[in-house]
């Protein structure tokens, strides 16, 4: 679909117009070849002032995207057509970012929805946000062996669930078929959808009283964590948005202010969020690694089943040591043997409902078995267990990493050189969180087959039957 497009220096106009206060700022291009950002544009010491103020009927929320279909008819009948999907934020957001675009794309004779401040809005954004989703296939392929692969083919699939839903939801409306899904007129492709998701997912805050929203101007703002965090956004007793500047900070004209994106996001998340790593990023901080339930494990389709947490678990590199959690982990290392029990109970309704047992002991929340495995006799067994596969995991994911080494060299000149970069950086991150998280089981692992309830278990095994356990 076609988007028009205005350059940001015309966004103060546009700002006077809508009521955004500016105060001692402008948002321009930044220096050299940085894009655009928010300026200072007189000297600054040590205030904490507010710089900026978006007033709260600007606030692209899920509550005032209702709000605006009380006013725009084509907008609320595909919120309404779509069901459940609008009353989420993101949902809500997206489809009033598709509205917008197909505002502006469409002839005057043949206008649909509403203009509003954010139909113009909308015009200022980058006609193009370097997410991975937008990534080449060869592109793609530099993510072999980094956490962001798995991810990223899974949102391409979400994102591809979720226009499918949007036009089997709408096809029956009579102006969503001609602009949208006609062969002949429709204008709107998975480019079009991958693009407001990518506005969304790139430009959305956490704002306080209101919960994930875009702001127009404040999101014109860069990040930047640590100490180089120039600016925080709040919302003031009216409901407006407000970017205040932090205590102690001296600027001068012409520099930026800087918001943080979130300073505890790993490298894999800054990348498929935001299409960036920061140049100051030492380490990956964090990644996720899915787990698989062994298919000859009897009790597997029942503890899926009953699984709430995501099947996997997530490593993190704090003050050099690693950490992980992963309430997943724990449900595939115990087995019936060790007293783990699955129950169908018949409901009053005449349905069925599956129950985890421990010991006897129902369990209602399952993210709680590892508390009750601690308080277990053979709480080491269990503990090494874990250990042992988190270990197994990170190990074939390294190997994975390397051994795609050679092609990644290939790639180089298929290319962006600033992709490659970016991916580049990436494996190297992730290949070091990994080779230290494996050295750090390791030391776990001998610590505790060393203890006396493991040495008891492994002997009592093997003189009995056959073990399952390898802790090799």
């Amino acid at each position: 679909m076609r988007r028009e497009h205005l350059p940001i220096e015309d966004l103060r106009a546009w700002a006077a117009l809508s009521e955004v206060s500016y105060n001692g700022i402008t948002v321009g291009h930044l220096s050299g070849d940085r894009g655009s950002g928010i300026i200072i544009t007189a000297e600054r010491i040590g205030d904490e002032s507010i710089i900026l103020t978006v007033p709260s009927h600007l606030i692209l929320s899920l509550e005032n995207v209702w709000i605006h279909a009380k006013s725009d008819q084509h907008l609320k009948e595909v919120l309404d057509a779509v069901g459940d999907y609008s009353r989420t934020s993101r949902g809500a957001i997206l489809i009033f970012l598709l509205l917008q675009i197909t505002h502006s794309a469409t002839p005057d004779s043949e206008k649909v929805g509403v203009s509003n401040p954010l139909t113009q809005y909308v015009i200022f954004l980058p006609e193009r946000v370097p997410l991975p989703t937008f990534w080449t296939e060869e592109e793609r392929e530099l993510l072999v062996g980094t956490s962001l692969e798995a991810a990223l083919d899974a949102k391409l699939k979400s994102l591809d669930r979720e226009f499918t839903h949007l036009q089997s939801s709408t096809v029956s409306i009579g102006w969503c078929q001609k602009h949208w899904w006609s062969t002949e007129s429709g204008t709107l492709t998975f480019d079009d959808w991958k693009q407001v998701d990518a506005m969304y997912r790139s430009r959305a805050l956490d704002l306080p009283g209101t919960g994930h929203a875009m702001v127009p101007a404040i999101d014109m703002a860069n990040h930047a964590s640590g100490d180089a965090t120039l600016a925080l956004y709040d919302t003031d007793p009216e409901g407006d948005a407000v970017l205040i500047l932090r205590s102690g900070k001296n600027l001068q004209a012409n520099d930026e202010v800087t918001i943080t994106y979130g300073d505890g996001k790993g490298a894999c998340e800054m990348l498929f969020s935001y299409g960036f790593i920061e140049d100051t990023m030492t380490s990956a901080r964090e990644l996720f690694l899915d787990i698989e339930i062994p298919d000859d494990d009897p009790l597997k389709l029942a503890k899926k089943a009953v699984a709430k947490s995501a099947p996997g678990f997530k490593l993190f590199s704090k003050e050099e040591s690693i950490t992980w959690e992963g309430d997943f982990v724990w449900l595939v290392c115990v087995n019936e043997e060790d007293g783990l029990n699955f129950r169908l109970l018949q409901t009053n309704d005449g349905g069925r409902e599956l129950q985890v047992f421990w010991k006897d002991c129902e369990m209602h929340d399952v993210s709680k078995l590892r508390g009750l495995l601690e308080q277990d006799r053979l709480w080491e067994v269990f503990h090494l267990r874990v250990i042992a596969t988190l270990q197994g995991r990170v190990e074939q994911q390294s190997l994975a990493l390397e051994s795609s080494k050679n092609r990644i060299e290939s790639l180089e000149h298929l290319c962006e050189s600033d992709i490659y970069r970016t991916a580049l950086t990436l494996r190297k991150l992730e290949e070091e969180l990994m080779l230290q998280a494996y050295e750090e089981f390791e030391h776990k692992k001998t610590e505790l087959v060393q203890s006396k309830v493991v040495q008891d278990y492994l002997e009592n095994a093997n003189r009995d039957y056959p073990s399952d356990d390898d802790f090799s």
